[in-house]
């Protein structure tokens, strides 16, 4: 939008003129705007968490399928984000980020109207494609609306918060829909939230393009999709084909060749849709391995610990997303802190800090029990969780900005926000996979040679829920053999997948320490 009293300006941002986004008079409060639109995308990363355990039932959905539920919406929208950000960078940023706005409402009344887990699936799917559109945008406008450092780091900051908050916020949003109005409601919310986006875009922020974006790299799009693509479906189906079976080794090692070549095309490419060579800034690779590492941790042990509090605790959907409550509390009072801690101390200790209280945080939930105090260890390790997130994210985005000539802007970005989705992709697939594979081996094992029939047996391995509907239809002699075999098994399950999430934020925060700069330096160019 323009008009007589508003200025325009043109900037120089990844390399060509970009016209700024937004009036410098309205910079915050178009800075409010883009956070709803992140807010939007942020919180159906998890908003359907919640709602998992009353789709299993409704829709007699497996594990792996729950897991689809979730990775459908975030693998669509990890794999198109590159494509998406160079769709904004030729077409315009507000362009896409408007009609990313339009695309994910329109999927989300599609999403509600789902009858199968399949349609649900899809519709999860297609959401993503419009979260593609939105959340690069965003951030890429941020850039050429905020010029000076200070502001941009404080901006920065809060763009992070929000996405953090948003990730926190999403299960306590989801359980109250899904108490009052049914599990189809956590989609539906979407609608008035994107059309508020959608006015707000519309008057707060000016088009802002690449006039010269370069050719598209058709290749490097469908190589980049298809390599994790691949990867995602392989480490989700590993559980029930087995981690040693021809088809979880074949998919392991296509994933691989077929990401090797990518890079490899994107190397000696001119105009690449992924500039790898970025990687070879130790400061960028350590700040992106580290907001990788952090949603790895949170998106996997989120995916957990709903399905605890319903499943194992029985809580009501309203009460289980209450219960997470603590994450967004710690997470938006922390975020703001982890700004002005960094430009006092500098990202290292800062970053590094923030995933050692994850570790710590995913440690202390390792050694939950089926009766441990919600107000006692289970708060106690989500608030260290959101605290290490907080300190994290926001730090690590500026790193990851700050790395970089302004030249090389946009790309910088658009690593930022693919780092963030594949990391919490990954950390749904890895760690819902471990609890799975961990939770069938246990349930075979301690109800084979209890009289239970064969069929049962193995219907009780498919899911926690599938547990508690076989022990519902079991003798009363048998239901509660079942029911203390189920939620023993779960436990082992989130154990073990709490063990991972640990050990990835544990690792990155020394390889934190080890190679992320305290302070980047004015880079030329």
């Amino acid at each position: 939008m323009t008009s007589t009293t508003e200025s325009t300006s043109s900037r120089t941002v990844s390399g060509q003129r970009h016209l700024a986004a937004a009036p410098t008079s309205h910079r915050w409060w178009a800075l409010a705007a883009l956070c709803v639109s992140v807010l939007l995308v942020g919180i159906d990363n998890t908003i359907v968490n919640v709602a998992l355990p009353t789709i299993g039932r409704d829709l007699q959905a497996s594990i792996s399928e729950l897991q689809w539920v979730v990775d459908g919406y975030t693998l669509v929208f990890a794999t198109l984000l590159l494509v998406a950000g160079h769709l904004g960078d030729r077409f315009g940023r507000r362009r896409m980020l408007q009609a990313g706005l339009v695309l994910f409402a329109l999927t989300s009344v599609a999403a509600s109207f789902a009858t199968t887990t399949g349609e649900l699936i899809a519709g999860r799917a297609a959401m993503g494609v419009g979260a593609a559109l939105i959340y690069p945008a965003t951030l890429a406008l941020l850039m050429s609306i905020f010029t000076d450092r200070g502001e941009r780091a404080t901006a920065i900051g809060i763009w992070s918060g929000v996405s953090g908050l948003s990730v926190a916020l999403g299960p306590v949003g989801g359980g109250l829909l899904v108490e009052q109005f049914g599990w189809n409601a956590v989609f539906l919310v979407n609608v008035p939230t994107a059309a508020i986006a959608l006015v707000a875009g519309r008057f707060l922020l000016t088009e802002s393009r690449d006039p010269q974006p370069g050719r598209f790299d058709p290749i490097g799009a469908v190589g980049s999709m298809a390599g994790v693509g691949l990867l995602v479906w392989t480490i989700i189906e590993a559980p029930g084909n087995g981690w040693g079976s021809t088809i979880t080794i074949g998919g392991l090692a296509g994933s691989l060749a077929l990401l090797t070549a990518f890079v490899l095309w994107e190397i000696n490419r001119k105009d690449p849709l992924f500039d790898v060579t970025l990687f070879a800034n130790p400061r960028f690779a350590a700040a992106s391995g580290a907001i990788a590492a952090a949603f790895f941790g949170l998106f996997g042990f989120i995916f957990l610990i709903t399905q605890y509090f319903q499943i194992v605790r029985g809580y009501g959907v309203l009460e289980a997303g209450l219960a997470t409550l603590p994450f967004a509390v710690v997470t938006g009072a922390l975020s703001p802190v982890a700004i002005a801690a960094m430009k006092r101390a500098g990202n290292t200790a800062v970053v590094a800090g923030g995933l050692a209280l994850m570790s710590a945080g995913f440690v202390l939930a390792a050694g939950s029990s089926v009766d441990s105090a919600y107000w006692g260890r289970i708060v106690a390790s989500m608030a260290l969780m959101a605290a290490g997130l907080a300190l994290t994210a926001g730090p690590a985005t500026e790193a990851i900005m700050g790395a970089l000539p302004i030249s090389r802007a946009g790309a910088g970005s658009a690593v930022n926000d693919t780092t963030r989705e594949i990391g919490g992709t990954l950390g749904v697939a890895i760690v819902g996979s471990v609890m799975s594979s961990i939770y069938g081996s246990r349930i075979i094992d301690a109800l084979t040679g209890t009289g239970l029939p064969a069929d049962a047996v193995h219907a009780a391995s498919q899911s926690v829920t599938a547990g508690f509907v076989v022990a519902g239809q079991s003798p009363q002699a048998q239901a509660g053999v079942i029911l203390d075999a189920t939620q023993q098994a779960f436990m082992s399950g989130l154990t073990a997948g709490s063990w991972v999430a640990a050990i990835a934020t544990g690792v990155a925060a020394v390889a934190v320490l080890a190679f992320l700069p305290a302070r980047h330096r004015d880079p030329v160019g």
